[in-house]
């Protein structure tokens, strides 16, 4: 399956879901383009944020029909209050006033972040115009992490003509402890299933296979391992596996034989974010992989991150899969 065929597969099944999806940074016209495309195509509802006059005028301007699309505007929205009284409590404990919450709260990203807590849409998508520690921090201040999920991380989606894969993390955590990796693998699997909608097998990846080598560094992955068996025993995972034990099934029989996951993983779990970052690039560079991707995953519902430099169908793509993972 091409990267064109996965996304346009992942676009109609977001489409049957009909679930919205709010994109803060309106002041961006690949923004409006996209929320057009989403909207007109029944691909999801948008809600924008921002003022309504200033907002159609920008779409006048482009030759953007916003047709069934929502305007709220933080500043004049009667959830302004409540928004505010809720980041309060969820923030006094740092020393946050009533007055800074209210001023926190007018700002696009945290009130589609909060949106998105108060169940009023079910995804938030921006980036574009927004460093990545901005919509990050908005997302965990705001949504926060699912109990026994201790990390927000990313995954690549990477994709050849006979197989799909998911790689982790290879572009949020530098050096994961063993709970985390745990965290990742288990964020990964299940989101790797809502996707391409393939069982997981999950693949804990090191430069040792089942004792192979003896280092730290081995031991790190079969303790997060052990974790992600004790956490859910209902994912297929092992580890600690080489990369081409994973993968080519007479390398993983051979060296992890009786294992249900050597050989056949299309779930890949990199120790760190070295071996993540660098994994996915040569597979894209030089082993012609299609990446979709970073896809932030690890929060209680979905808050993804665009890059400043997305195009108008990377905003389309992006909500999409929110729409799948929410």
């Amino acid at each position: 399956m091409s990267e064109l065929q996965l996304l346009e597969k992942i676009k109609q099944s977001a489409s049957k879901k009909k679930k919205t999806i709010v994109l803060p940074e309106s002041h961006d016209e690949r923004v409006l383009k996209a929320a057009e495309k989403l909207e007109s195509n029944g691909i999801t509802k948008v809600i924008l944020l921002g003022n309504q006059d200033s907002i159609f005028e920008s779409a006048e301007k482009i030759n953007v029909d916003l047709t069934g699309v929502r305007i709220v505007d933080p500043e004049k929205s009667e959830k302004l209050s409540e928004f505010s009284n809720i980041f309060f409590n969820l923030r006094k404990h740092k020393g946050i006033t009533i007055e800074e919450a209210r001023e926190t709260l007018k700002r696009d990203l945290f009130f589609g972040a909060m949106m998105v807590r108060e169940n009023m849409a079910d995804a938030s998508v921006a980036g574009s115009a927004s460093p990545t520690a901005d919509v990050l921090r908005a997302a965990i201040q705001c949504v926060g992490m699912p109990e026994g999920i201790s990390i927000v991380s990313s995954f690549f989606l990477m994709i050849y003509p006979e197989n799909t894969y998911s790689f982790a993390d290879c572009a949020v955590v530098p050096n994961p402890d063993a709970a985390q990796l745990a965290d990742i693998a288990i964020s990964t699997a299940d989101n790797h299933k809502k996707l391409t909608d393939e069982d997981p097998y999950v693949a804990m990846l090191s430069f040792s296979t089942k004792g192979s080598a003896k280092h730290e560094l081995v031991d790190k992955v079969i303790e997060a391992t052990e974790i992600v068996q004790s956490k859910r025993p209902d994912i297929k995972v092992d580890g600690e596996l080489q990369f081409d034990s994973a993968i080519v099934d007479s390398v993983g029989q051979k060296k992890a034989p009786g294992s249900e996951v050597a050989g056949r993983a299309n779930v890949l779990i990199f120790p760190d974010l070295n071996a993540g970052n660098i994994g996915y690039k040569i597979a894209q560079r030089l082993g012609g992989a299609e990446a979709v991707g970073p896809i932030v995953q690890g929060l209680k519902k979905p808050l993804f991150d665009l890059s400043r430099g997305c195009s108008v169908e990377d905003i389309v793509n992006v909500s999409a899969i929110a729409a799948l993972m929410s």
